[in-house]
């Protein structure tokens, strides 16, 4: 099984950027944790971060030709209007699993609204470093449930 996960703007300064917002993991540590949790169920991952709208699109593109399985996405600030990223999660036709790392409806009310999870199955918000987690394990709980299962004999 393979699993795109995209971190959008600023994530790369986790750690550093508004700890008392967004704690003191690291993206790296974040990146190291699912990847371990990743291996316990012998998924793949594929993790990208930018700062720029036009890559991610195109790393969405990229997993439906590659066959990927899911996508767990922080889009970031991009959550609040990127409409480019909506329809290029559509247009995978893949499920996806939005993240944030603080609750958003606790924030500045233009961090209420996302664009993005009219097209994704789920959101996870509010637990720090664990909602990335908390989104894999969600996505992949989604994913197992979607294979048929044997047939039984009668």
């Amino acid at each position: 099984m393979q699993i795109l996960v995209l971190h959008g703007p600023n994530l790369n300064l986790l750690g550093v950027r508004e700890p008392k917002i967004y704690g003191r993991e690291t993206l790296d540590d974040i990146n190291a944790r699912l990847k371990a949790r990743a291996a316990q169920s012998n998924t793949e991952l594929r993790i990208v971060q930018s700062n720029h709208e036009g890559v991610l699109v195109d790393e969405l593109h990229a997993a439906r030709r590659a066959e990927f399985n899911g996508i767990l996405i922080n889009p970031g600030a991009f959550t609040h209007y990127s409409y480019a990223l909506r329809d290029a999660i559509a247009a995978t036709d893949l499920p996806a699993v939005e993240v944030h790392l603080s609750n958003v409806h606790k924030r500045e009310e233009f961090r209420h609204t996302s664009v993005l999870v009219p097209v994704c199955i789920g959101q996870v918000m509010g637990f720090g470093w664990r909602s990335y987690l908390l989104g894999l394990e969600g996505l992949l709980n989604y994913l197992s449930d979607q294979v048929p299962s044997a047939p039984t004999k009668e």
